[in-house]
């Protein structure tokens, strides 16, 4: 099977079918048999459901704003790698770039992450060095497809910021709208990618506009052309996200026609998701619970958060068998409720930015109206080196000004056991 639909198909037969033994008295082959279907419990006894009620209240009771979540979170994460003796983060200072050079002496290296790439930087490595300049828990494993970058400035070897690229979000209210009705997966998928992280190290991305220099990245025809490659696919439009939306006017991806542009937030109220240690003590009780299967399929999408809505749904239907007001079970689910009910309220409606690469008729292609991209007006815009050479015009602009005021840093802004970080990214 060398076609992309024949590795696709191979792909779906094996969600669906395993091989099992025929056996005869002469012979012994190997036949697809379809699989079971995926059993979840949907109650668990009442002193099961107290317990893993209580985890969640415990949890989420801690936060009164995003701010306050993602700071909790990555304490948490911080302290967990002190604990665990798996290195100092204060040790990573000298990997970052801190440097006082103007913005055109500078060049930069594209360095790839992971073993199936030539002289690539390890996983692991990413994976440290991101978490130590990242407010956000990024996990080391996502499912599905994914490429990510580690950018360097060559003539100091020093690390400058961190990209990685997936496959987009299923459902988009802004992508929607843009369109004007939810697209046909099958021909979207095969045109779109999203940016996950989008994280400039500090101080470079104060000092030299550093985020928008990685979104530019992104929109080039190298980032494309590389995608078309690691993805099998014939990108035509990048999606991503800011961190914050509806209470803050400003993104490191406005100012950045004709490559990148708003279009619209995203719809809000979702539970946040636990962190890593406490989603998977609170799992892997759930899977005992469930006769030892996960609560979703391992290859399942948004894996997490599918296994985090189904504990919470299992909880309410164990807490709400007893309907009666008054009993520890009714009071206890409603405090759950009210809790949850908060903590969905933190999180925001974010502000989302598309790149459609030069190409004039993107939106017919997705929507399935035209066959062929046609390249557009701004087309060799998004050549590197062009998108390069226009962020060196606004960068110097914020280097000179941040100079003649006194305002250019040179500390390197790690998250360690004890530092107040202002900076949420």
């Amino acid at each position: 099977m060398d076609s992309k639909e024949d590795k696709k198909a191979l792909r779906r037969a094996k969600r669906t079918f395993e091989m099992v033994d025929l056996v005869s008295p002469s012979w012994t082959i190997q036949v697809p048999r379809k699989k079971p279907p995926h059993k979840v419990i949907s109650r668990v006894s009442t002193e099961c459901a107290v317990w893993a009620a209580d985890k969640f209240i415990e949890y989420f009771e801690n936060f009164t704003s995003i701010e306050d979540y993602l700071r909790y979170v990555k304490r948490e994460i911080v302290s967990e790698k002190y604990d665990e003796g798996d290195g100092q983060i204060h040790d990573l200072h000298h990997y970052f770039f801190n440097e006082d050079i103007h913005p055109e002496e500078m060049e930069f290296d594209i360095k790839f992450v992971g073993k199936r790439f030539h002289q690539s930087v390890p996983n692991e490595q990413y994976v440290d060095l991101l978490g130590s300049v990242s407010s956000h828990n990024n996990e080391s494993n996502i499912p599905g497809r994914e490429l990510r970058w580690m950018i360097y400035e060559k003539n100091t070897n020093k690390c400058l910021g961190f990209i990685r690229f997936g496959s987009p979000t299923i459902n988009s209210k802004p992508r929607n709208l843009w369109l004007g009705k939810a697209p046909d997966l099958s021909i979207f998928n095969r045109h779109a990618a999203m940016g996950f992280v989008i994280v400039p190290s500090q101080p470079f991305g104060y000092n030299y506009l550093g985020g928008k220099l990685l979104a530019l990245l992104c929109c080039s025809h190298f980032a494309r052309e590389t995608l078309n490659e690691v993805f099998e696919k014939d990108i035509a439009l990048f999606e991503t996200t800011s961190l914050y939306g509806s209470t803050t006017d400003a993104s490191q991806y406005d100012g950045l026609k004709p490559f990148m542009r708003y279009k619209g937030l995203t719809e809000s109220k979702f539970l946040p998701l636990l962190h890593d240690t406490k989603f998977h003590e609170l799992h892997d009780q759930f899977t005992v619970w469930n006769n030892n299967v996960p609560l979703t399929e391992n290859w399942a999408s948004s894996k997490k958060m599918k296994r985090q809505g189904k504990m919470v749904s299992i909880i309410k239907n164990s807490l709400s068998a007893n309907k009666k007001l008054g009993t520890p079970e009714h009071e206890k689910l409603q405090e759950l409720n009210m809790v949850l009910e908060l903590a969905g309220g933190l999180t925001q409606k974010k502000r989302t930015y598309f790149c459609e690469y030069g190409y004039s008729n993107v939106r017919e292609v997705i929507l399935g109206e035209q066959k062929e991209l046609l390249r557009g007006q701004n087309w060799e815009k998004h050549e590197l080196d062009n998108i390069i050479k226009w962020w060196k015009k606004k960068a110097t602009k914020r280097y000179e000004k941040l100079k003649a005021e006194g305002r250019f840093r040179t500390k390197v802004e790690l998250w360690t056991d004890d530092d107040d970080i202002q900076i949420i990214r």
